[in-house]
């Protein structure tokens, strides 16, 4: 198993591979935009040492256990008279709630989701409009011009007037939130109301040209990420089903297009 705070370390960095020839990947830090090969024991030491993380843990998670090691230094090694858990049963008591009834998650395991390729959007786009400054920080409005998509449960087209809501990071890294509504090809057609919520991160460089229409077409999608959360929403008794599931989404930019493919969650 992984030392403790190593789930951390691979959240504060995104993973990309700097050339097709490379065999390793490379890692950057999202919150100062260092690069290095990817290896947990460097990039935590990386996160001791990065002043934006510590700050921003202090901020927002207290309890983070790299921040605690910066303050406090690495915790002391098992001394005789501590002897070292018993971490088997640790984990079967995390599973089952309390020790001694481990049993009952082997009788009934907890079932893992499993990701479903289920339709493909492709949205165009008017350029975007800066609303400036606010109090969370750069703020762009991205108007949605028409589109369509197809999957396994029906096919259609994107009704005129979604949009995007961007907030933009000092490093460049976007937040997107979107509502826009699917149109069916039935007769009559149904609506669907969608809301997306994510994240587009990479190298500052790599996104600086993806605000330009023109150089967003050369971007090869591996050194950048841009990832949704999909929620959707209709009355229509034909696609009911679609109120109660998940999706996550996997998104690139062509130009003034905004393509992604989203996978339910089952």
């Amino acid at each position: 198993m992984g030392r403790i705070g190593d789930g951390d370390v691979h959240a504060a960095y995104v993973e990309f591979r700097a050339k097709e020839s490379d065999k390793c990947l490379s890692a950057q830090c999202i919150y100062c935009q260092s690069v290095r090969a990817k290896n947990t024991s460097r990039q935590r030491q990386h996160l001791l040492e990065c002043p934006n993380y510590l700050a921003a843990m202090k901020e927002h998670n207290p309890d983070n256990p790299i921040l605690h090691e910066s303050i406090n230094g690495p915790p002391p090694p098992p001394t005789p008279s501590q002897p070292k858990p018993n971490k088997k049963r640790d984990h079967d008591s995390m599973i089952s709630g309390f020790q001694g009834e481990a049993s009952v998650s082997r009788n009934f395991p907890i079932p893992k989701p499993v990701l479903e390729r289920d339709f493909q959007m492709s949205v165009q786009l008017n350029p975007k409009i800066s609303v400036g400054v606010g109090i969370w920080g750069q703020r762009n409005w991205v108007s949605y011009i028409s589109g369509h998509w197809n999957g396994r449960w029906g096919k259609g087209t994107v009704v005129p007037g979604g949009q995007d809501s961007q907030l933009v990071a000092p490093d460049l890294s976007t937040h997107v939130g979107s509502n826009y509504l699917l149109q069916t090809h039935d007769h009559p057609p149904a609506y669907i109301a969608v809301k997306n919520d994510g994240w587009r991160v990479g190298p500052r460089e790599v996104l600086e040209k993806l605000d330009n229409p023109v150089e967003a077409d050369e971007i090869d999608p591996k050194t950048y990420s841009f990832r949704i959360y999909i929620t959707m929403e209709t009355g229509d008794p034909r696609y009911l089903h679609l109120n109660t599931g998940m999706w996550v989404g996997s998104g690139i930019r062509r130009g003034t297009e905004m393509i992604y493919d989203a996978y339910r969650i089952i």
